[in-house]
């Protein structure tokens, strides 16, 4: 029996990975990271917008509900304003605050125009206005 046992040729064994691969895939890594980057900063920025959205749609709907529920006669017929902070505490003094808060009352004797105007910078606003007859 001839037992010749034969040896790989020096150079030719393929185990591991070359420069250009590991270079090509840090290249592929980065690209994807900063692409998430991005995103994640949209999101962020979007996130922070809609709970600033919500929270002047809040104080809105609050002044609304405030006016909507006092009698008929008391309805203030001239415009006022107050201000609210970043977490929506009204306050009277515009020091410190992050909204302006604007209700006008209008129409004639039996029907009334509600209107509740939240604006904050820079240049968002939000309006809600509703009827109101005489009880």
């Amino acid at each position: 029996m001839n037992f010749i046992k034969t040896l790989p040729k020096r150079g030719t064994d393929e185990t591991g990975f070359t420069l250009l691969e590991i270079i090509v895939a840090i290249v592929l890594i980065t690209v994807a990271l900063l692409g998430l980057a991005s995103v994640t900063t949209t999101v962020i920025n979007g996130n922070q917008f809609n709970k600033t959205l919500s929270l002047a749609t809040t104080l809105a709907k609050d002044k609304m509900e405030e006016l909507k529920s006092m009698p008929f006669a008391s309805l203030p017929s001239a415009t006022a304003t107050d201000y609210a902070t970043g977490e929506g505490v009204a306050q009277a003094g515009s020091s410190g605050s992050l909204f302006t808060r604007t209700w006008t009352v209008t129409g004639p004797a039996n029907l009334k125009t509600i209107t509740v105007t939240v604006t904050w910078t820079p240049s968002r606003t939000v309006q809600l206005q509703t009827l109101r007859a005489r009880d």
